[in-house]
This record gives structure tokens, sequence and C-alpha cells, in this order.
């Protein structure tokens, strides 16, 4: 397994997102924010759901993204 340090690669990197760090499957250099599509770099990567195995690019990223997974909860009802 790799560590969040080891290997290069100038593409999108595949991550395994744990509780307080994340496993790099695949090398690369970045990976992409669930709700913007932004470029996140992985020394830069601060925000993630590890339910939904996904990355934010900021704070505030993620909480839209809670706000709208609840709101589809709470529509489904």
């Amino acid at each position: 397994m790799m560590n969040r340090y080891e290997g290069s690669g100038s593409g999108e990197a595949r991550i395994r997102y744990l509780d307080a760090d994340f496993q790099v499957m695949s090398p690369g250099a970045f990976v992409r924010c669930a709700v913007t599509g932004k470029a996140i770099p992985l020394d830069e990567l601060k925000y993630w759901s590890v339910e939904r195995q996904e990355a934010y690019a900021d704070a505030e990223a993620s909480l839209r993204r809670e706000l709208e997974l609840r709101s589809r909860r709470q529509a489904a009802r």
C-alpha cells in the first residue's frame, strides 16, 4: 500500500478516505472536489467524507454537500 507521500504523478489520484488520514490507491497530484469539480493538490487536501468517499475543496463545499444530501433525505420522507 502507498501512503500519501509515496509515488508521484501529474494526473488525478485515486484515494481511500479514512477517519483522520487518507491512503493513496493510485498516485497522482490531485483529487477533484465532489461539489465544485476544482482540482485539490494532495498536499492541500483537508476536507473529505469517509462515508461518501469524496473530497471537498474547502469547508463551504463540505457544508453545501451535507445540506444538499440532508435536503434530499427530508424530501424523500
